[in-house]
Protein backbone atom coordinates (compact mmCIF):
# COMPACT_ATOMS: atom_id res chain seq x y z
CA UNK A 1 0.00 0.00 0.00
CA UNK A 2 1.22 3.16 -0.92
CA UNK A 3 1.54 6.10 1.96
CA UNK A 4 2.82 8.88 0.25
CA UNK A 5 1.51 11.96 -0.32
CA UNK A 6 0.07 12.83 -3.61
CA UNK A 7 1.62 15.56 -5.79
CA UNK A 8 -1.32 17.49 -5.04
CA UNK A 9 -1.49 16.71 -1.17
CA UNK A 10 2.28 17.42 -1.29
CA UNK A 11 1.45 21.48 -2.23
CA UNK A 12 -0.92 21.77 -0.12
CA UNK A 13 1.58 20.76 2.93
CA UNK A 14 4.42 22.62 1.47
CA UNK A 15 1.84 25.57 0.96
CA UNK A 16 0.66 25.88 4.87
CA UNK A 17 4.20 25.16 5.83
CA UNK A 18 5.48 28.09 4.49
CA UNK A 19 2.77 30.20 5.20
CA UNK A 20 3.29 29.23 8.90
CA UNK A 21 6.80 29.77 8.71
CA UNK A 22 6.68 33.02 7.44
CA UNK A 23 4.27 34.39 9.56
CA UNK A 24 5.18 32.53 12.96
CA UNK A 25 8.86 32.37 12.66
CA UNK A 26 10.23 32.60 16.48
CA UNK A 27 7.86 32.64 19.92
CA UNK A 28 7.65 37.04 19.30
CA UNK A 29 5.57 36.70 16.60
CA UNK A 30 3.38 33.73 18.09
CA UNK A 31 2.92 35.88 21.46
CA UNK A 32 1.63 38.85 19.46
CA UNK A 33 -0.79 37.19 17.77
CA UNK A 34 -2.05 35.46 21.17
CA UNK A 35 -2.13 38.81 22.98
CA UNK A 36 -4.63 39.90 20.32
CA UNK A 37 -8.53 40.02 21.80
CA UNK A 38 -9.84 37.02 20.29
CA UNK A 39 -6.19 35.23 21.07
CA UNK A 40 -5.33 35.64 17.34
CA UNK A 41 -5.00 38.14 14.34
CA UNK A 42 -8.09 38.53 12.28
CA UNK A 43 -6.29 39.08 9.13
CA UNK A 44 -4.12 36.00 10.12
CA UNK A 45 -7.79 34.29 9.47
CA UNK A 46 -8.43 36.09 6.50
CA UNK A 47 -5.15 34.94 4.54
CA UNK A 48 -6.05 31.12 5.53
CA UNK A 49 -9.36 31.95 3.60
CA UNK A 50 -7.34 33.34 0.67
CA UNK A 51 -5.48 30.10 0.41
CA UNK A 52 -8.45 28.13 0.54
CA UNK A 53 -7.80 25.89 3.71
CA UNK A 54 -11.35 27.74 5.01
CA UNK A 55 -13.37 25.85 2.30
CA UNK A 56 -11.09 22.87 2.28
CA UNK A 57 -13.12 20.20 3.98
CA UNK A 58 -16.62 21.35 2.26
CA UNK A 59 -18.17 19.48 -0.82
CA UNK A 60 -17.40 21.46 -3.87
CA UNK A 61 -21.75 21.67 -4.53
CA UNK A 62 -21.31 23.67 -1.53
CA UNK A 63 -18.37 25.82 -1.92
CA UNK A 64 -15.51 24.05 -0.96
CA UNK A 65 -12.92 21.72 -1.77
CA UNK A 66 -13.87 18.30 -1.42
CA UNK A 67 -10.58 17.86 0.73
CA UNK A 68 -10.99 14.60 2.46
CA UNK A 69 -9.45 13.32 5.86
CA UNK A 70 -5.80 13.35 4.53
CA UNK A 71 -6.02 17.05 3.86
CA UNK A 72 -6.84 17.59 6.83
CA UNK A 73 -4.01 15.75 8.13
CA UNK A 74 -2.49 17.72 6.16
CA UNK A 75 -3.25 21.23 7.05
CA UNK A 76 -3.50 20.44 11.00
CA UNK A 77 0.31 19.22 11.12
CA UNK A 78 1.66 21.94 9.31
CA UNK A 79 -0.49 24.51 11.62
CA UNK A 80 1.27 22.24 14.21
CA UNK A 81 4.74 22.60 13.42
CA UNK A 82 4.32 26.32 13.78
CA UNK A 83 1.72 26.25 16.87
CA UNK A 84 -0.16 28.30 14.92
CA UNK A 85 -3.23 30.05 17.37
CA UNK A 86 -5.76 30.44 14.50
CA UNK A 87 -9.26 28.37 15.37
CA UNK A 88 -8.62 26.25 12.46
CA UNK A 89 -9.94 23.14 15.05
CA UNK A 90 -12.71 24.98 16.91
CA UNK A 91 -14.24 26.72 13.26
CA UNK A 92 -13.37 24.48 10.95
CA UNK A 93 -13.01 20.87 12.12
CA UNK A 94 -15.43 21.02 15.11
CA UNK A 95 -18.10 23.53 13.99
CA UNK A 96 -17.43 23.49 10.47
CA UNK A 97 -18.08 19.49 10.62
CA UNK A 98 -21.27 19.68 12.30
CA UNK A 99 -22.63 21.77 9.67
CA UNK A 100 -21.06 19.55 6.76
CA UNK A 101 -22.72 16.24 8.05
CA UNK A 102 -25.84 17.38 9.56
CA UNK A 103 -26.92 21.02 7.73
CA UNK A 104 -29.44 21.24 5.94
CA UNK A 105 -29.33 22.54 2.16
CA UNK A 106 -30.84 25.98 3.49
CA UNK A 107 -28.42 26.13 6.51
CA UNK A 108 -25.50 25.53 4.53
CA UNK A 109 -26.15 28.36 1.99
CA UNK A 110 -26.92 30.72 5.08
CA UNK A 111 -23.36 30.02 7.04
CA UNK A 112 -21.24 28.16 4.37
CA UNK A 113 -20.14 31.13 1.92
CA UNK A 114 -18.92 32.99 5.16
CA UNK A 115 -17.48 30.10 6.91
CA UNK A 116 -15.31 29.54 3.67
CA UNK A 117 -14.58 33.41 3.36
CA UNK A 118 -13.66 33.85 6.55
CA UNK A 119 -16.03 36.30 7.85
CA UNK A 120 -18.24 33.33 9.95
CA UNK A 121 -16.61 31.33 12.66
CA UNK A 122 -18.19 28.63 14.36
CA UNK A 123 -18.03 26.99 17.90
CA UNK A 124 -19.13 23.66 18.93
CA UNK A 125 -20.48 24.01 22.47
CA UNK A 126 -20.74 20.23 23.50
CA UNK A 127 -18.56 19.74 26.73
CA UNK A 128 -20.27 19.74 30.01
CA UNK A 129 -18.01 19.72 33.26
CA UNK A 130 -19.70 16.46 34.28
CA UNK A 131 -19.62 14.45 31.64
CA UNK A 132 -16.04 14.23 30.97
CA UNK A 133 -15.36 12.20 28.07
CA UNK A 134 -18.95 10.67 28.16
CA UNK A 135 -20.51 12.26 25.05
CA UNK A 136 -24.01 11.10 25.90
CA UNK A 137 -24.03 12.91 29.10
CA UNK A 138 -25.86 16.42 28.02
CA UNK A 139 -27.73 18.31 31.14
CA UNK A 140 -28.39 21.05 28.71
CA UNK A 141 -32.27 20.96 28.12
CA UNK A 142 -34.30 21.83 24.93
CA UNK A 143 -37.74 22.83 25.94
CA UNK A 144 -40.44 22.80 23.02
CA UNK A 145 -42.21 26.00 22.32
CA UNK A 146 -44.33 27.19 20.08
CA UNK A 147 -42.03 28.47 17.23
CA UNK A 148 -39.14 26.19 18.47
CA UNK A 149 -37.14 25.67 21.59
CA UNK A 150 -36.21 27.41 24.86
CA UNK A 151 -32.42 26.16 25.95
CA UNK A 152 -31.24 26.03 29.73
CA UNK A 153 -27.92 24.73 30.70
CA UNK A 154 -24.30 25.29 31.10
CA UNK A 155 -21.43 24.24 28.22
CA UNK A 156 -17.33 23.92 29.39
CA UNK A 157 -14.06 24.89 27.98
CA UNK A 158 -15.74 25.83 24.46
CA UNK A 159 -12.66 26.03 22.09
CA UNK A 160 -12.74 29.84 20.86
CA UNK A 161 -16.44 30.55 21.63
CA UNK A 162 -15.82 34.48 21.83
CA UNK A 163 -14.45 34.55 18.10
CA UNK A 164 -17.22 32.65 16.84
CA UNK A 165 -20.82 34.06 15.62
CA UNK A 166 -22.50 30.78 15.62
CA UNK A 167 -22.35 27.91 18.23
CA UNK A 168 -23.09 24.46 17.61
CA UNK A 169 -25.07 23.74 20.57
CA UNK A 170 -26.22 20.33 21.75
CA UNK A 171 -28.77 19.89 23.96
CA UNK A 172 -31.37 17.27 25.60
CA UNK A 173 -34.83 17.12 23.74
CA UNK A 174 -35.95 14.08 25.58
CA UNK A 175 -35.36 11.11 28.14
CA UNK A 176 -32.63 11.30 31.06
CA UNK A 177 -29.29 13.09 31.42
CA UNK A 178 -27.26 10.03 30.08
CA UNK A 179 -29.29 8.36 27.88
CA UNK A 180 -28.18 7.91 23.90
CA UNK A 181 -31.25 9.14 22.71
CA UNK A 182 -32.67 12.49 22.65
CA UNK A 183 -29.63 14.61 22.02
CA UNK A 184 -30.76 17.19 19.53
CA UNK A 185 -28.06 20.01 17.39
CA UNK A 186 -29.10 23.46 17.79
CA UNK A 187 -27.22 26.72 15.59
CA UNK A 188 -27.30 29.34 17.70
CA UNK A 189 -26.26 32.92 17.31
CA UNK A 190 -23.29 33.93 19.87
CA UNK A 191 -25.21 37.02 20.87
CA UNK A 192 -28.70 35.63 20.81
CA UNK A 193 -30.18 36.66 24.21
CA UNK A 194 -29.73 34.39 27.46
CA UNK A 195 -26.36 33.42 25.90
CA UNK A 196 -23.21 34.77 28.22
CA UNK A 197 -19.76 33.64 27.36
CA UNK A 198 -16.66 33.76 30.09
CA UNK A 199 -13.89 33.62 28.23
CA UNK A 200 -10.36 32.64 29.53
CA UNK A 201 -7.04 31.90 28.05
CA UNK A 202 -6.32 28.10 28.17
CA UNK A 203 -2.75 26.92 29.44
CA UNK A 204 -1.37 26.26 26.12
CA UNK A 205 -1.81 29.94 24.79
CA UNK A 206 -5.20 28.83 23.20
CA UNK A 207 -8.57 30.86 24.27
CA UNK A 208 -11.62 29.02 25.62
CA UNK A 209 -15.28 30.00 27.12
CA UNK A 210 -17.74 28.44 29.53
CA UNK A 211 -21.02 28.94 27.89
CA UNK A 212 -24.70 29.58 29.81
CA UNK A 213 -27.81 29.28 28.32
CA UNK A 214 -30.85 31.07 30.34
CA UNK A 215 -34.00 30.31 28.53
CA UNK A 216 -32.27 31.32 25.01
CA UNK A 217 -34.87 31.19 22.25
CA UNK A 218 -34.26 29.31 19.00
CA UNK A 219 -36.35 29.02 15.90
CA UNK A 220 -37.43 25.09 14.25
CA UNK A 221 -35.18 25.69 11.42
CA UNK A 222 -32.21 26.34 14.21
CA UNK A 223 -32.45 22.76 14.48
CA UNK A 224 -29.04 21.12 13.13
CA UNK A 225 -29.68 17.26 11.78
CA UNK A 226 -32.46 15.08 13.42
CA UNK A 227 -34.30 15.57 16.49
CA UNK A 228 -33.43 13.40 19.57
CA UNK A 229 -30.68 11.36 17.19
CA UNK A 230 -27.76 13.84 17.37
CA UNK A 231 -25.33 11.48 19.25
CA UNK A 232 -23.90 9.56 16.28
CA UNK A 233 -23.32 12.74 14.45
CA UNK A 234 -21.13 14.31 17.42
CA UNK A 235 -19.21 11.37 17.31
CA UNK A 236 -18.15 11.70 13.99
CA UNK A 237 -17.63 15.20 15.01
CA UNK A 238 -15.55 14.28 17.93
CA UNK A 239 -13.47 11.49 15.72
CA UNK A 240 -12.71 14.54 13.26
CA UNK A 241 -11.34 16.19 15.79
CA UNK A 242 -9.17 13.24 16.58
CA UNK A 243 -7.74 13.38 13.65
CA UNK A 244 -6.59 16.66 13.34
CA UNK A 245 -5.42 16.81 16.81
CA UNK A 246 -2.78 13.38 16.17
CA UNK A 247 -1.49 14.99 13.15
CA UNK A 248 -1.38 18.16 15.33
CA UNK A 249 0.76 16.45 17.28
CA UNK A 250 2.74 14.56 15.02
CA UNK A 251 3.76 18.37 13.56
CA UNK A 252 4.55 19.74 17.16
CA UNK A 253 6.69 16.50 17.88
CA UNK A 254 8.74 17.20 14.98
CA UNK A 255 9.55 20.77 15.36
CA UNK A 256 10.39 19.99 19.22
CA UNK A 257 12.72 17.19 18.65
CA UNK A 258 14.30 19.17 15.59
CA UNK A 259 14.53 22.59 18.31
CA UNK A 260 16.08 19.51 20.52
CA UNK A 261 18.48 17.94 18.07
CA UNK A 262 19.69 21.80 16.96
CA UNK A 263 20.11 22.50 21.02
CA UNK A 264 22.51 19.24 21.35
CA UNK A 265 24.77 20.21 19.01
CA UNK A 266 25.45 23.34 19.89
CA UNK A 267 25.01 23.25 23.91
CA UNK A 268 28.80 22.23 25.17
CA UNK A 269 30.04 21.23 28.15
CA UNK A 270 33.88 19.79 29.13
CA UNK A 271 34.50 21.23 26.08
CA UNK A 272 32.43 19.46 23.59
CA UNK A 273 28.55 19.59 22.26
CA UNK A 274 26.50 17.50 24.49
CA UNK A 275 25.53 15.66 21.53
CA UNK A 276 28.10 13.65 21.15
CA UNK A 277 27.40 11.77 24.07
CA UNK A 278 26.17 8.69 23.23
CA UNK A 279 23.77 8.58 25.78
CA UNK A 280 22.17 11.84 24.55
CA UNK A 281 21.98 10.41 21.45
CA UNK A 282 19.97 7.44 22.49
CA UNK A 283 17.35 9.09 23.84
CA UNK A 284 17.31 11.61 20.96
CA UNK A 285 16.36 8.59 18.85
CA UNK A 286 13.99 7.33 20.83
CA UNK A 287 12.15 10.48 20.43
CA UNK A 288 12.57 10.01 16.58
CA UNK A 289 10.97 6.42 16.81
CA UNK A 290 8.17 7.61 19.27
CA UNK A 291 7.49 10.38 16.51
CA UNK A 292 7.46 8.29 13.51
CA UNK A 293 5.10 5.82 15.85
CA UNK A 294 2.76 8.32 16.15
CA UNK A 295 3.07 9.66 12.47
CA UNK A 296 1.89 6.36 11.40
CA UNK A 297 -1.15 6.12 13.83
CA UNK A 298 -1.96 9.87 12.71
CA UNK A 299 -2.78 8.53 8.98
CA UNK A 300 -4.16 5.16 10.15
CA UNK A 301 -7.00 7.30 11.92
CA UNK A 302 -7.18 9.24 9.23
CA UNK A 303 -7.56 6.10 6.97
CA UNK A 304 -10.09 4.86 9.61
CA UNK A 305 -12.18 8.16 10.09
CA UNK A 306 -14.87 7.79 7.71
CA UNK A 307 -15.04 4.14 8.19
CA UNK A 308 -18.58 2.96 7.59
CA UNK A 309 -18.80 0.24 10.93
CA UNK A 310 -19.12 2.78 13.72
CA UNK A 311 -17.49 -0.13 15.93
CA UNK A 312 -14.38 -0.16 13.66
CA UNK A 313 -13.53 3.41 13.63
CA UNK A 314 -14.21 3.99 17.35
CA UNK A 315 -10.93 1.14 17.72
CA UNK A 316 -9.22 2.86 15.10
CA UNK A 317 -9.78 6.30 16.40
CA UNK A 318 -9.25 5.09 19.92
CA UNK A 319 -5.79 3.00 19.46
CA UNK A 320 -4.42 6.33 17.09
CA UNK A 321 -5.06 8.76 20.01
CA UNK A 322 -3.79 6.22 22.60
CA UNK A 323 -0.60 6.06 20.76
CA UNK A 324 -0.23 9.48 20.05
CA UNK A 325 -1.34 10.45 23.64
CA UNK A 326 2.29 8.27 25.07
CA UNK A 327 4.40 9.86 22.35
CA UNK A 328 3.29 12.79 23.19
CA UNK A 329 4.55 12.71 26.76
CA UNK A 330 7.33 10.80 26.03
CA UNK A 331 8.64 13.55 23.37
CA UNK A 332 7.44 16.61 25.61
CA UNK A 333 9.47 14.75 28.65
CA UNK A 334 12.32 13.67 27.27
CA UNK A 335 12.70 17.36 25.08
CA UNK A 336 12.43 18.85 28.73
CA UNK A 337 15.41 16.86 30.08
CA UNK A 338 17.53 17.28 27.26
CA UNK A 339 17.05 21.09 27.49
CA UNK A 340 17.48 21.11 31.29
CA UNK A 341 16.28 24.34 33.19
CA UNK A 342 15.66 25.96 30.11
CA UNK A 343 13.13 23.15 28.44
CA UNK A 344 10.45 24.56 30.91
CA UNK A 345 11.07 28.37 30.63
CA UNK A 346 8.21 30.21 28.65
CA UNK A 347 10.92 32.33 27.16
CA UNK A 348 11.70 29.10 25.26
CA UNK A 349 9.65 27.62 21.85
CA UNK A 350 10.10 24.39 23.07
CA UNK A 351 8.33 25.10 25.99
CA UNK A 352 5.23 26.00 24.22
CA UNK A 353 5.83 23.19 22.16
CA UNK A 354 5.63 20.81 25.32
CA UNK A 355 2.64 22.58 26.59
CA UNK A 356 0.36 21.85 23.59
CA UNK A 357 1.36 18.69 23.73
CA UNK A 358 -0.43 18.13 27.50
CA UNK A 359 -3.09 20.33 26.56
CA UNK A 360 -3.43 17.81 23.05
CA UNK A 361 -3.05 14.56 25.75
CA UNK A 362 -6.45 15.58 27.90
CA UNK A 363 -8.71 16.70 24.56
CA UNK A 364 -11.03 14.25 23.36
CA UNK A 365 -10.26 11.37 25.58
CA UNK A 366 -7.10 10.81 27.63
CA UNK A 367 -4.74 7.65 27.34
CA UNK A 368 -6.83 5.27 30.10
CA UNK A 369 -9.96 6.28 27.91
CA UNK A 370 -9.15 5.54 25.24
CA UNK A 371 -7.36 1.95 26.26
CA UNK A 372 -10.12 1.23 28.14
CA UNK A 373 -12.40 1.68 25.01
CA UNK A 374 -10.13 -0.28 22.69
CA UNK A 375 -9.64 -3.65 24.90
CA UNK A 376 -13.75 -3.39 25.83
CA UNK A 377 -14.25 -3.39 22.05
CA UNK A 378 -11.72 -6.15 21.53
CA UNK A 379 -9.90 -3.76 19.77
CA UNK A 380 -6.54 -5.78 21.25
CA UNK A 381 -7.32 -9.54 20.65
CA UNK A 382 -9.47 -9.63 18.09
CA UNK A 383 -13.08 -11.20 17.79
CA UNK A 384 -13.72 -14.40 18.95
Amino acid sequence: MNFDLSDEQALLRDTVQRWAATIYPGLEQLEAARRAPLGFLENRWAELAELGLLGLPFAEEDGGFGGGPVELLVVAEALGRALAPEPYLASIVLGGGALRLAGSQAQKDALLPGVIDGSVRLAFAHGEAQARYDLNDVATTARAVEGGYRLDGRKSVVLNADAAQTLVVSARTAGGRRDEAGITLFLVPADAPGVTLAPYPTHDGGRAADVVLADVFVPTEAVLGPQDAALPIIERIIDGGIVALCAEAVGLMEALHELTIEYLKTRKQFGVSIGSFQALQHKAVDMLVALEQARSMALYAAMMVEAEDAEERRVALSAAKAQINRSARFVGQTAVQLHGGIGMTMEYLGAHHFRRLAAIELTFGDTPFHTRRVASEKGLVGAD
